[in-house]
């Protein structure tokens, strides 16, 4: 995707002042308190030392804010547009960020205000929490939920910074100046008259992590109406554990590692974690990048379990899931060749998990249908969006619909096999039967503000 003015500009401001940046950044960090900040929007609701939030807090650097204290405040040049009843509240989303550095942290919201809201809540690159929660009038409900962050700077080992070349994450123009990859936790607070009362975070090490690795099906997209199922992954899961989406548009298993995202997944990694696998769209292709399934992708499939397993975690294997393609029945043509194959072989050889999306996606997409799956995936006539001239026929990149639709999908396999990720789901979560999909008609979800016609990344 081509990036936008403001991402431009944060873009650049990152590559000129990066030295600085994190000599500054750590400075203002070193004093993080374990307890963590607190933040109300009236003095009602303030406790625990509570900064008041109001129409001029906006984010800056360190120098302007309380001595010892991160950045924080309002952000992407946004801001609520009433703090009446004690709640910011706005008409329109908005956001808000605060300084972080590398690792996990419990947010605790308590959303609502003096009128009924139905709140969305997303973190750094619209990766969903908070799904559509009703609050009436002049009430009040408390969330809590883990976001983790992550910096192009790799820690050597023991956690202190590396150096040379291999220092960061090699990142794309795009994910230059990226809400996750920028040194801040963003939170976007989306819906129908989006409010919130208070806004606590706290690092938090007491949680296992979920690593995902994999490419532009799996990636955080940054801009509607663009969406992966990693994205989607977080509102499935309660407060005792984190997700982070380490997957990037473009990537093979190969290239994931040249550009040192592995390293980057195995410097912050701890005993306990998780790591997920996914790869094989980009594998495929022809050319300098492709990975033959039978020899190379089955070589790196490995080194990614060895190094998991070396740090104690546990790795989990999840074969691609199908493109929109299919036949004159109506059934889906298998286009992704023998990596679905040689992960399952790789799975059954190592005894390791398999989420078996590839065989899961074909029972979803044909139950959607050709017609139905034109919604799951980025299909919009000509002139739907500003400067769109041309109708949008993507067959590999979903909608947030379709994104969310193959989330629950992983989500009811990990139930299915019994691996031990399931205990961290949210209570009530329903069970999901691939053969009945949720009817695009009867799903909602509020659209992020952002948005491009460019198709994501791809080798």
């Amino acid at each position: 995707m081509h990036p936008s003015s403001t991402d431009r500009r944060r873009g650049v401001n990152l590559r000129k002042n990066i030295l600085l940046g994190i000599v500054t950044f750590s400075l203002c960090t070193a004093g993080m308190a374990q307890t963590g900040w607190h933040y109300a929007c009236s003095a009602t609701n303030a406790a625990n030392g509570a900064i008041i939030l109001s129409g001029t807090s906006l984010y800056r650097d360190a120098t302007s804010n309380r001595a010892g204290d991160p950045p924080y405040g309002f952000d992407l040049n946004t801001v609520p547009t009433s703090f009446d009843g004690g709640s910011c509240s706005s008409a329109k989303p908005f956001f808000f960020s605060i300084g972080a550095r590398d690792g996990n942290y419990r947010v605790t919201l308590v959303l609502g205000g003096p009128g009924s809201s139905i709140a969305t809540v997303r973190a750094e690159s619209r990766r969903l929490f908070v799904d559509q929660l009703s609050v009436k009038a002049g009430g009040s409900r408390r969330v809590v939920f883990v976001v983790n962050i992550r910096t192009p700077e790799i820690n050597a080992a023991g956690g202190s910074p590396a150096t040379g070349p291999f220092a960061q994450v090699r990142l794309k123009a795009r994910e230059i100046g990226a809400l996750d990859w920028d040194h801040r936790l963003t939170l976007e607070f989306n819906g129908d008259n989006p409010s919130v009362r208070s806004i606590s975070i706290k690092p938090v090490d007491d949680v296992p992590t979920l690593y995902i690795a994999g490419d532009s099906t799996v990636v955080d997209q940054t801009k509607e109406p663009w969406a992966a199922w990693g994205q989607m992954l977080p509102s499935f899961f309660g407060s005792k554990i984190a997700i982070a989406n380490e997957a990037e548009s473009g990537e093979t298993i190969r290239s994931f590692v040249s550009e040192h995202r592995l390293e980057k997944i195995m410097s912050t990694m701890r005993t306990g974690d998780y790591l997920m696998i996914q790869f094989g769209h980009n594998d495929q292709k022809p050319g300098a990048g492709y990975v033959p399934a039978a020899t190379d992708f089955k070589t790196y499939l490995l080194q990614y379990i060895g190094e998991t397993q070396a740090h104690g975690s546990t790795p989990i294997l999840v074969t691609p899931m199908h493109r929109r393609d299919f036949d004159a029945e109506g059934k889906i043509v298998q286009t992704l060749g023998d990596y679905p194959e040689a992960m399952r072989e790789v799975a059954k050889q190592k005894g390791l998990a398999l989420i078996d999306l590839n065989a899961l996606s074909k029972t979803l997409f044909e139950a959607l249908g050709e017609e139905g799956t034109l919604h799951a995936f980025v299909h919009f006539p000509a002139n739907t969006f500003p400067d769109q001239p041309e109708a949008l026929a993507d067959n590999t990149h979903f909608t947030s619909y379709g994104a969310y639709e193959l989330a629950r999908t992983i989500v009811q396999s990990m139930r299915d096999e019994k691996l031990p990720l399931a205990r961290y789901l949210r209570p009530g979560i329903g069970p999901f039967d691939t053969l009945h999909p949720e009817a695009f008609s009867k799903w909602t979800l509020p659209p992020s503000p952002s948005y491009s016609t460019e198709t994501p990344y791809e080798r």
